[in-house]
């Protein structure tokens, strides 16, 4: 299955399937890179690395680093590290880097191919449920002490190559982080494709494969659509920030990698629906959708030492605000997104009323 993504900077075409491989072995020796790079992580490099190295054409000349899992991957130490390696290998601006793991390896290694002598080719090759956003669109960058994600460029890959069957090795941590963002495109584009999701999708331990591939399907073509309009975030792209916000400062607060990046995004996207619920009149049951989640095995945490006044300074540094006024994106209905500047007194208000109907009271 193909989709093609067409973006201002470029055009690129997504392969997605239980056995796509062969599409990266093609476009290789199509597009005769000097060199490659693959940058995995040590547990993704243990499951899969021998697979794709299997699907690199002769006589290709490769190299592959290693970086820890998760957020700790998307560190300046580690980035230079890269950077480093590339040098020693010899790699030149015709060579291309390979991306084979989840969203932080991906993010990583994007960004090291975008400032590797000014921006080298890169290739996705998504291993985890939520790299099905975060492969697609070109956002490449590393975190920063102070804030998620802030260091960072836009760079599009030459290819993403989303071969499902990594997925089979996916721990459910790593399966409910990924839903979530599969959550996020249907509650901001598609309010079928979120009936579908709660009416099927009632355990992450027995998702059939039909429906994993629909989902990622339609949540690719649902970014593809925003991407091709927006590519740089200047407007409607915002909208992907849905339960960014406030999940971002979850993440950076509780420590990289404490607590998973869809898990954060989820509560995030509870207090957005609370916020769209009283400054918009949101028409829709929080309490049915929070039940449904509950029960997939989200535990909607927040760190007990983060009170509204470290927050409001979080969300005040995000990337969609300015002046310090965090900016959120809120719905109006399902499907119908907008961005809104809201002031501070509303925020904590709608912050203790969320944490008392969640249950998220502080011991």
């Amino acid at each position: 299955m193909k989709i093609d993504i067409e973006t201002p900077s470029k055009s690129y075409p997504v392969y997605i399937g239980i056995n796509v491989l062969e599409n990266l072995t093609i476009h290789l020796q199509t597009a005769q890179y000097t060199k490659l790079l693959i940058i995995t992580d040590d547990i993704v490099g243990r499951l899969h690395l021998e697979e794709l190295k299997n699907a690199l054409p002769q006589p290709y000349e490769s190299f592959t680093y290693i970086v820890p899992s998760g957020e700790k991957a998307k560190q300046f130490t580690i980035y230079e590290a890269c950077l480093s390696y590339a040098l020693e290998q010899g790699l030149d601006r015709k060579s291309c880097i390979i991306a084979l793991g989840g969203g932080a390896v991906g993010d990583l290694a994007g960004f090291v191919a975008a400032t590797y002598m000014r921006g080298i080719p890169f290739i996705q090759v998504p291993t985890t449920i939520l790299a099905h956003d975060s492969a697609v669109g070109g956002k490449t960058g590393i975190n920063h002490p102070l804030g998620k994600n802030l260091i960072g460029s836009f760079h599009q890959p030459e290819a993403v190559i989303y071969h499902t069957r990594f997925l089979k090795t996916l721990p459910q941590s790593e399966i409910r982080s990924g839903f979530a963002e599969a959550v996020k495109h249907a509650l901001i584009a598609d309010a079928a494709l979120l009936s579908f999701l709660m009416s099927n999708i009632s355990d992450l331990q027995t998702i059939k494969d039909d429906d994993l591939i629909f989902f990622l399907k339609r949540g690719i073509e649902i970014k593809a659509e925003v991407v091709s309009k927006d590519e740089r975030e200047m407007g409607i792209r915002a909208f992907l920030n849905f339960g960014h916000t406030l999940g971002h400062v979850i993440e950076s607060s509780a420590g990289y990698g404490k607590i998973s990046h869809g898990e954060a995004v989820m509560t995030g996207m509870i207090y957005a629906l609370y916020l769209s619920k009283e400054l918009l009149d949101l028409d829709f049951n929080i309490t049915e959708f929070e039940l449904w989640i509950k029960n997939l095995g989200y535990s909607l945490e927040i760190p007990n030492d983060l009170e509204f006044e470290k927050a409001f300074t979080g969300m005040a540094r995000d990337k969609k605000s300015f002046s310090n006024k965090p900016r959120f994106v809120l719905l109006e209905t399902i499907g119908q997104p907008v961005v809104r500047e809201l002031n501070k007194e509303i925020l904590e208000k709608i912050y203790k009323t969320f944490l008392s109907s969640t249950q998220l009271e502080r011991k």
